[in-house]
């Protein structure tokens, strides 16, 4: 996995322009990759809960039984 870097650019008024480059600390890399599954996880999980009730409502059973099958995954024992 390639290193991930902050790339700052700072311009003067007089001057050369200075480039700064800085690595993002692993434990930050990890916290904001856990922060981003669990916001995706959370999202799918109520996208499907809101059509798994628009397929109740309209009657659809095959589309009910379809998204029952995706939502499974979410169910945790």
């Amino acid at each position: 996995m390639p290193k991930q870097t902050a790339i700052c650019t700072y311009v003067r008024y007089t001057g050369p322009m200075i480039r700064a480059r800085r690595e993002i600390p692993y434990e930050l890399q990890v916290s904001a990759r856990l922060i981003m599954d669990e916001l995706c996880f959370n999202w799918n999980k109520a996208y499907l809960e809101e059509e798994i009730n628009k397929a109740i409502d309209h009657g659809d059973r095959e589309r009910f039984i379809e998204l029952g099958l995706q939502y499974k995954p979410f169910i945790r024992e």
